[in-house]
């Protein structure tokens, strides 16, 4: 009589509970990671738009107005010889890592422009990956 090699169904029972057991422990804290770099790459987004703003206003004189947002760094605004842009490699570079626009505001008369993410919940305020993000 001969024994056929394999596996019984309580061998793999157990390598199953210890795949989910390491699943358990390393999952959460790989979802932190993620959490955390898409705040960090939101963080570093912004500078780059503010970056971009700067160059804007020196080959125009100006930042954009609210109504033309920020897409003015991606596509010529009408009549406007002086633009030398684009400012941002594609429009996908004025999305936040959640997929939603950037918040623009043009300076008021304080001078300070804004630039803001609503954080991963879409909603103003916040605290960790869902508070707002801004220049």
């Amino acid at each position: 009589m001969s024994r056929k090699s394999g596996m019984t169904i309580l061998e793999v029972l157990i390598v199953l509970t210890v795949i989910a057991l390491i699943a358990a422990v390393a999952g959460p804290r790989l979802v932190g990671y993620l959490g955390r770099a898409k705040t960090e790459t939101a963080a570093l987004q912004i500078k780059q738009i503010s970056n971009a703003l700067q160059l804007f206003y020196i080959d125009m004189g100006r930042y954009p107005s609210d109504a033309e947002g920020l897409a003015v760094l991606v596509t010529r605004p009408a009549g406007e010889t002086a633009w030398t842009g684009p400012y941002m490699e594609t429009a996908e570079a004025l999305l936040d890592p959640w997929g939603r626009d950037y918040i623009y505001a043009e300076p008021g008369a304080d001078g300070v422009l804004s630039v803001t993410s609503l954080g991963r919940d879409g909603a103003p305020g916040g605290t960790g990956e869902d508070a707002d993000l801004s220049l």
